[in-house]
């Protein structure tokens, strides 16, 4: 019989791969995680660290690299846990908070990739519209936009349903097409630019520049569950190395140009950072013949962003009890982003304010998550497949009463520390005010204070095998 992962759709649900189906290769990773980058979006944080954060280019740089750095080389020590357990993140999860305790953390998580769908899908929407009106002249109304959003929502949902080997593909190409692209829009930059005003910029503050780290590094933030869930065909041997390398580096590379792009753009365009919508700035800013093809390929790079987070939310719908078949759940996430997407082009007065207020909340929503996870990682080598399935009382991870209690009281205490140090739009803590709070370092503490209380907390008991000798060496990083 054929391989669960193999044919047209991806059948393997939160399941364990079996050894003989871990055929995948590291270096697949790398464009995997360019895909998950592949957005204008990344343009309008650059131009924020300009016009918000007052920042010089030299200081817009160190943001450019560091947040990769530190966001995805998170993923990547998670997803650790993918070649060793060999299921998707929020199923291992199921190992350390318990099998009922997991739906809390889990619920959040799907709650908030309803968030980063919406904006994905919104902002594709923009992009689609953009291109009307560049080639054909099509201004945008309420019915255009509810077409173009229902499109775009369709072909993520298309995608993800498809499973591993269509994203794999999909990412290969558009990573070679969204390269050429952006050599072409350097170039132009580069001639049209006037770089004395770019390099004449005094520096900002430092609290400004740690500030947009976090904002930068949030969106890398936000994958870190997902990583192991496109790690979960690598062989045992796999080297741990080579698979943060990979991450970092895919992420990085695309990272990395594109907030200076739009750093580069915001010197003489200020309004960009401000613009209510994220991607016409670049039909004004480029000519129609990179414009256009450019912002093609950007939106095929958003629908594939889009795809593999409905495509991790639907593990995740199935680990919280949603009992369809894996390319079914992520219809779920596909409705509420169509439903949200609406209200944010039609009903919101600020997308970029939603933005950042979005990305900052979810930084710490997903902190406290991997915190706790991170620290189980380095207890712990391998894990019960059976025991991962069975979400009964005779579970190795059942613990008591269905929770591992330091787990949750590490998870919930540092949830709400993070969010007493975190000042959105509308939300503000009372420590928002103090240093940690204006540098944005909220999503730092919550991390800090979830892995530190659950390295102290007592352990929860399970009968889950213990690893061999010749396992814990194989399965070293």
């Amino acid at each position: 019989m054929p391989h669960a992962s193999e044919g047209a759709i991806e059948t393997r649900g939160l399941e364990p791969v079996p050894e003989d189906e871990r055929t995948g290769h590291v270096r697949r990773l790398f464009p995997t995680w360019v895909a998950a980058n592949i957005s204008v979006l990344l343009l309008t944080m650059g131009a924020g660290l300009i016009v918000f954060n007052g920042l010089n280019f030299w200081q817009v740089l160190t943001v450019a690299v560091a947040a990769p750095v530190v966001s995805y080389g998170i993923v990547g020590l998670v997803s650790l846990a993918g070649k060793r357990g060999g299921s998707p993140g929020m199923a291992l999860s199921r190992a350390v908070f318990g099998q009922r305790g997991n739906l809390f953390p889990g619920t959040l998580i799907w709650v908030a990739r309803w968030g980063w769908e919406t904006i994905n899908a919104v902002t594709g929407a923009y992009a689609v519209l953009t291109v009307l009106d560049l080639v054909f002249g099509v201004k945008r109304n309420t019915p255009l936009i509810v077409i173009t959003l229902l499109l775009f929502v369709a072909c993520t949902f298309l995608v993800s349903g498809l499973g591993i080997g269509a994203l794999r593909v999909c990412s290969t190409w558009s990573t070679y097409l969204f390269g050429a692209f952006s050599v072409l829009v350097l170039v132009y930059l580069v001639a049209h630019t006037d770089w004395s005003a770019v390099f004449d910029r005094p520096a900002g503050s430092t609290a400004m520049m740690v500030a947009g780290i976090g904002t930068v590094a949030a969106g890398g933030i936000s994958w870190v569950p997902s990583g192991p869930d496109f790690t979960r065909y690598l062989p045992r041997s796999a080297s741990g190395r080579a698979m943060v390398g990979s991450t970092v580096g895919g992420a990085g590379i695309v990272v990395l140009p594109m907030v200076l792009m739009g750093a580069v753009m915001a010197v003489g365009t200020p309004d960009l950072a401000k613009a209510q919508d994220p991607v016409s700035f670049i039909g004004e800013l480029l000519p129609a013949w990179l414009s256009v093809p450019y912002l093609l390929i950007a939106l095929v790079g958003m629908l594939l962003i889009n795809s593999m987070s409905m495509y991790s939310a639907g593990f995740t719908a199935q680990t919280l009890g949603i009992k369809v078949p894996r390319a079914w759940a992520v219809s779920v996430n596909a409705v509420i982003s169509l439903v949200l997407g609406f209200l944010l082009m039609v009903v919101a007065t600020s997308f970029i304010g939603s933005f950042i207020s979005f990305l900052t909340l979810l930084a710490v929503a997903f902190s406290a998550w991997i915190g706790v996870f991170g620290v189980d990682m380095l207890r712990r080598r391998t894990y019960d497949g059976a025991a991962l399935m069975d979400t009964t009382r005779t579970s190795a991870y059942w613990y008591r009463g269905g929770f591992a209690w330091s787990a949750m009281a590490a998870w919930g205490t540092a949830l709400v520390v993070g969010l007493l140090f975190t000042r959105v739009d509308w939300f503000s803590g009372p420590f928002a005010g103090t240093w940690a709070g204006e540098n944005g370092l909220g999503w730092v503490i919550t991390t800090v204070v979830a892995a530190a209380l659950y390295a102290v907390l007592p352990r929860e008991r399970t009968t889950a095998p213990a690893a061999t000798p010749a396992e814990e060496e194989k399965l070293s990083v």
